[in-house]
């Protein structure tokens, strides 16, 4: 019986190529993802092992800042002078690291990275773990001298000498560069500046004598542990935060950690799919296989094979195709890993593919997901070749009938249908979002199941409709490839499906994405009421002196301020919420449309007060006049006093939970040093909003990273975030549809092979190659729309739920986007075409003799 597997699995390696390519490219975003994201953990493990200091002392922290305040924590630069007065300790240096800089050159050009990654300026404090040596130049000496990474100066054509303008937190300066410093390890992406320490400190920080954290040298023999208990007894253990360097090292990858999160997750994502899409094809290949070597089969049993040694027969080819393309597809993870690397190496983040990663989990994970994918989808078709009896199979009857089976299958899918479809109606009236969003996942899983289950059963009757016009459009040709899609319904259900699961996803999408874009524009029109708002393009918060700008810009008539700082707040119910508070000036009512659903704008913002959403104000037993303990960064806390409840949807509210806001006053009081995250500007009498803006153009110029935005503007920046999300969801589909195209090639590739005979007859009664060549090419594209259709219903009503689950965020607009079901349909007719060409070309190249006497 092994012989026979062998010789058997090797006879038929042709058409089992496509499945094995299909499991090559499930295995390869598995095996990708996890190279690529051991390759940058450990790259990004070894920089901030090499770079942390044996003990870092920093400023308490004690809320996680969600949303950028401005803010940066500082402690006194004189804390290294005592630290290096403690025992045991070598050296000790105060160090000035910020981010989010903006850096120009004197074209007024951005100097920096586009990627996304930050500008950061530094204290240049060199000692052997510095990232960075000096390569040319000299090192920074006074005010207008500073350092620039050589990768950021080469891409920039910045030389020694050049003049930058340098835009932080405190205010805007300008440096003549005279170094330029090359990094020694990783360079993560980001672009480095580095000043003396008196010019960090006043120009990054705004204060001298301040520093953002003090980096400590063991002496040696002095371990890590013990100095940072010797420095956190001398310094006070409670009064700032100790790390040693794997303490540190491992703060500093957490950071990280979501950036490489989403690329791996992305990344499993299209890996999921391509599994998913996968198990369709090798389903459908193996039972069209098994239904072709009915004879062969019979044999066997004739000759004494049992029925456990046919299906293991059938499992072992299955797991040599899953061992072939589990090995193939390990070693396209490694290109597709490297060709990911190199990508990162184009946007900044330079990481040598030399070092690229690869532990045992990685082959284990391939070989798991290509053996248990092939294992699992032959695993049915194996069964049903055990069943097959000798003398039925002797006979040449096909081992797949269309009785029992299907009424089998009418009642699995009617129950798994029932319980998708009340689960998808649960979540169409639950009220809490988290059952909701439960249900929902609930929901989609057991409809793509019971579809899945039940699509043979709507191959006749959809089908029937789809190629009605085929009879009339292109006559007995029409006719017959109509019939041969409908001649084995699970056949034609199990090529359909795969196409199916990859435009349901994107339908669903499309309609949660429609929807949330329709529901922010009518909250925009319903909210904003501010003729411009003015933003950084990465929503950071902008120095003091572009708010100053602005003021003075002609034709300003009013500028309402906006702010943003973490809090924590304690609740009558005991519960304690960190999230982000908002801080407004007085006359927010001339640039917002707030709805109230107690007190009003000047309740709310004033002194000693506070807002909150209505919901979460219930949930948690807050009234108007509660007064609660809100903590603010730096340690600071405050009593305030529950001035109004608005009756805010998230999509127009703050975005934030509980939507808490209150006076800027109060901010500042208890928040200082924060900076503007937006201006809210009306124009003053006789100015009109064409001139204003203008104007204001004009007075930001010196400031590329701060924008002008209207309404429409405004509007435009959601939709272009949102179709980020709808962009990743395409490029599933696409990998989808590629798998699928394989499927309909694969089947009607056996399927022709199955049909040789009768095509050899047809031939020889009169039809011509270009005729045979339009059949298959209708039959193609009939079960292509087929798929469409059952994705696209399946996908309306997952995103019709999916938006009821967004309603209870605020987002209540449901848009259904026509021009993408349109163009999905008509997608889908072409995929077909394209399938079809190789098959049709085979088939017409067949010898009308050879077919007729084939067996």
């Amino acid at each position: 019986m092994l012989k026979a597997t062998l010789r058997s699995f090797l006879a038929h390696k042709g058409r089992l190529l496509l499945s094995a390519l299909a499991v090559l490219l499930s295995v390869a975003f598995v095996t990708g993802s996890l190279i690529f994201s051991d390759t940058v953990s450990r790259t990004f493990d070894r920089l901030f092992a090499s770079t942390a200091a044996d003990v870092t002392v920093s400023p308490k922290e004690d809320l996680d800042e969600a949303v950028p305040s401005g803010r940066t924590a500082t402690l006194p630069a004189a804390l290294a002078e005592r630290v290096r007065k403690i025992d045991g300790v070598a050296a000790a240096r105060a160090d000035v690291d910020v981010d989010g800089l903006t850096v120009v050159d004197e074209r007024n050009e951005p100097v920096g990275p586009t990627t996304g990654a930050p500008t950061l300026g530094n204290a240049w404090n060199p000692n052997e773990r510095s990232p960075v040596k000096l390569t040319s130049g000299h090192a920074p000496r006074g005010p207008a001298q500073a350092l620039l990474d050589s990768e950021t100066a080469g891409r920039k054509n910045v030389r020694i000498g050049d003049t930058l303008t340098v835009i932080a937190p405190p205010g805007s300066f300008q440096v003549r560069v005279v170094g330029i410093v090359t990094f020694t390890t990783t360079n993560p992406g980001s672009a480095l500046l580095y000043f003396d320490t008196p010019t960090a400190q006043t120009k990054l920080l705004g204060r001298a004598g301040t520093a953002t954290g003090i980096s400590v040298d063991a002496a040696q023999g002095v371990g890590d542990e013990q100095l940072k208990q010797r420095v956190a007894d001398a310094l006070g253990a409670h009064t700032y935060d100790f790390r040693t360097a794997d303490e540190q090292a491992e703060s500093d990858v957490e950071r990280l950690g979501g950036f490489l999160d989403v690329i791996k997750y992305v990344m499993l994502g299209f890996a999921g799919i391509a599994v998913l899409v996968g198990v369709f094809l090798i389903v459908n290949t193996f039972s069209m296989l098994i239904a072709q070597r009915t004879r062969e089969l019979g044999l066997l049993r004739a000759l004494g094979a049992n029925r456990s040694q046919v299906r293991r027969s059938v499992l072992t080819e299955a797991l040599l195709l899953g061992l072939v393309g589990s090995t193939l597809g390990l070693a396209a993870g490694i290109g597709l890993a490297a060709g990911l690397i190199a990508l990162m190496g184009l946007l900044g983040m330079n990481i040598d593919a030399d070092e690229m990663e690869i532990g045992w989990v990685t082959p284990v994970a391939a070989y798991v997901v290509g053996l248990g994918v092939t294992f699992v989808a032959a695993y049915l078709p194996a069964r049903r070749a055990a069943g097959v009896s000798p003398m039925a199979a002797l006979s040449d009857t096909e081992v797949a009938g269309v009785g029992r089976p299907l009424r089998v299958r009418a009642v699995a899918g009617g129950l798994v249908g029932a319980a998708g479809a009340a689960a998808l109606a649960g979540c169409a009236v639950s009220r809490q979002t988290s059952s909701a969003a439960s249900l929902l996942g609930l929901g989609v899983v057991l409809t793509l199941i019971a579809t899945v289950i039940a699509g043979p059963l709507l191959v006749r009757p959809v089908i029937r409709v789809l190629g009605a016009g085929f009879p009339a459009l292109f006559g007995s040709i029409g006719r017959m490839s109509q019939r041969n899609a409908l001649r084995n319904p699970r056949r034609t259900g199990a090529t359909a499906a795969a196409l199916m699961v990859g435009i349901a996803l994107v339908g669903g999408m499309s309609v949660a994405s429609e929807s949330m874009t329709a529901s922010f524009d009518r909250q925009i029109d319903k909210t904003l009421g501010a003729d411009f708002v003015i933003q950084n393009t990465n929503f950071r918060p902008f120095p003091q002196e572009v708010t100053d700008k602005v003021r003075g810009t002609d034709g300003v008539g009013l500028v309402v301020r906006g702010r943003f700082t973490p809090v924590a707040v304690r609740l009558p119910d005991g519960d304690r919420v960190e999230t982000t508070a908002a801080g407004y000036d007085p006359r927010l009512d001339e640039v917002a449309d707030i709805a109230y659903a107690q007190g009003d704008s000047a309740a709310a913002l004033a002194s000693g007060h506070l807002a909150m959403d209505r919901d979460f104000a219930r949930d948690h037993g807050v009234r108007v006049g509660s007064t609660l303990p809100v903590e603010f960064p730096g340690g600071r806390s405050a009593e305030l006093s529950v001035g109004a409840l608005t009756d805010q949807d998230s999509a127009e509210g703050f975005g934030t939970q509980g939507g808490l806001f209150f006076g800027l006053d109060t901010l500042v009081r208890y928040a200082p040093g924060g900076q503007d995250s937006a201006l809210y500007v009306n124009a003053g009498a006789g100015t009109s909003d064409g001139d204003l803006r203008a104007n204001l153009e004009e007075t930001l110029d010196p400031y590329p990273q701060v924008q002008v935005r209207d309404l429409a503007d405004y509007k435009q920046l959601v939709r272009d975030q949102i179709a980020v999300l709808l962009y990743l969801v395409y490029a599933l589909l696409g990998l989808a549809i590629i798998i699928a195209v394989l499927g309909v090639v694969n089947t009607l590739a056996l399927s022709v092979v199955e049909r040789t005979r009768e095509i050899g007859l047809l031939r020889a009664i009169g039809l011509a190659r270009r005729q045979l060549r339009r059949m298959i090419r209708l039959e193609s594209v009939v079960i292509a729309v087929f798929g469409a259709v059952l994705g696209l219903v399946l996908g309306l009503v997952w995103g019709v739920c999916m938006q009821q689950v967004l309603a209870l965020q605020g987002m209540t607009a449901l848009a259904i986007p026509w021009v993408t079901i349109v163009l999905v349909v008509v997608g889908s007719a072409v995929v077909g075409v394209v399938a079809a060409l190789l098959p049709a070309l085979r088939a017409s190249r067949m010898n009308v003799l050879a077919a007729i006497a084939h067996e």
